[in-house]
């Protein structure tokens, strides 16, 4: 029997704090999308344009984010976003969320390793 691989569902828990993680990238100020990428990059959360865009539009479309388009020196206008007062509060709830999902899953494991 094979070994199961555990990529899907890392990837399943990935999809679901990126949110969260975007959002808090845009509590530090205003960024364009590769910057954010970048950034998520830099702890390890590998996202693609294909997947980022579509949830800052629907980010947008709910009040979470603003956006104004600023010229580049070194190429076309970019879209930088911005953090709505909504979306701080709603960020505010979801770290709430996510430390509280934090605790009770390591209590969980912890339970586990015993």
């Amino acid at each position: 029997m094979e070994p199961i691989s555990t990529d899907n569902t890392k990837a399943q828990m990935r999809k679901g704090v990126l949110e969260l993680c975007i959002l808090s990238i845009l509590l530090e100020g205003d960024a364009y999308p590769t910057e954010i990428i970048d950034k998520l990059k830099d702890t390890k959360l590998v996202v693609v344009e294909g997947t980022l865009y579509p949830l800052l539009t629907r980010l947008k479309n709910i009040n979470l984010l603003t956006y104004r388009w600023e010229e580049s020196s070194s190429g076309p206008p970019r879209k930088y976003y911005k953090l709505t007062e909504s979306g701080e509060r709603y960020l505010n709830e979801l770290q709430q969320s996510w430390k509280e999902l934090v605790e009770a899953v390591n209590k969980t494991i912890e339970r586990g390793i015993k």
